[in-house]
């Protein structure tokens, strides 16, 4: 581990990491995803070298009906896997979850590219709450007084997957995410990574990968995300016939289009012809896939 590297540079190189040393609380955002598994695994080797392994939290943002079967609870799994201490994020309304579909209901329109408050509002929002308490437990305890918490965020995020990712520095302050009482950096671990690259280190690492993978699905975010390629949307239509009716039927309902260039109208009757997403065989790289 590169114990000296300067901070906030946003230039770490391959095999760099920040000092973990340095931070109270190293929060790893988990999807239960591919990426997430790997990020999670590149930290837990990372803060053991640092010996700061018990400062190191995972937390899932529960989607409700948004994400896939199970996905809580694979976070949670891999978590435990490293014996780690996991939090679960969610929004609430009337002391119910809240989900993205009762939104868009709400409010007649899809979130999009340029609107993602699906982002903002269902996984950065609550995951902020979890900062929050964290960050309460270390100051009201004692353990941290006189300056702020210093929190890393992790994510895992990479460069290949977008133009806009690409953009992004690996590692950066968030200020957005600071205030008075803490102090967060951003961290993306395996930015620069491959999806082949990913495959191998989930491999080794021995985490169970979601089921969505062997089904056809090449990235687990919500069941029907407006980023998807058209292939996973309708691979998901696929695996997930009621909820894509149920989603074709807010979209009739709100008069919206799902998307500008495709509709849940087209994803479902594409679905129904049988046009499945591309596969992606993971015999070679998890036992699941066996």
């Amino acid at each position: 581990m590169t114990a000296s590297i300067e901070r906030h540079t946003g230039t770490l190189t391959t095999g760099d990491v920040p000092d973990l040393r340095c931070y109270d609380v190293i929060l790893v955002n988990s999807s239960a995803g591919k990426d997430s598994q790997a990020s999670l695994d590149v930290v837990v080797h990372a803060a053991r070298q640092a010996e700061v392994l018990h400062r190191v939290v995972v937390v899932h943002a529960d989607l409700g009906e948004a994400e896939w079967d199970g996905v809580p609870e694979l976070a949670a799994e891999h978590a435990a896997h490293y014996g780690l201490r996991f939090e679960l994020a969610r929004r609430e309304r009337d002391g119910a979850l809240y989900t993205i579909l009762d939104h868009v209901q709400q409010r007649g329109m899809w979130p999009s590219a340029s609107q993602r408050w699906c982002t903002s509002d269902f996984k950065r929002g609550p995951i902020r709450k979890v900062m929050t308490k964290l960050v309460a437990e270390l100051r009201d305890s004692g353990q941290i007084t006189g300056r702020p918490v210093h929190l890393l965020n992790v994510m895992g995020l990479r460069a290949e997957e977008s133009s806009a990712r690409a953009r992004r520095l690996a590692y950066s302050p968030n200020t957005a995410a600071s205030n008075g009482r803490r102090r967060v950096d951003d961290w993306y671990p395996i930015h620069h990574w491959s999806t082949t690259q990913v495959w191998e280190r989930i491999r080794a690492a021995g985490t169970r990968p979601h089921r969505a993978y062997i089904d056809g699905m090449s990235r687990l975010s919500c069941r029907f995300c407006v980023l998807a390629s058209r292939a996973d949307l309708v691979c998901s239509a696929r695996l997930n016939p009621e909820l894509a009716r149920r989603y074709a039927q807010v979209e009739a309902e709100t008069g919206h289009r799902f998307r500008a260039d495709l509709s849940m109208a087209d994803i479902v009757a594409e679905s129904q012809a049988g046009q499945q997403g591309a596969f992606i065989a993971l015999a070679d790289l998890h036992p699941l896939g066996a």
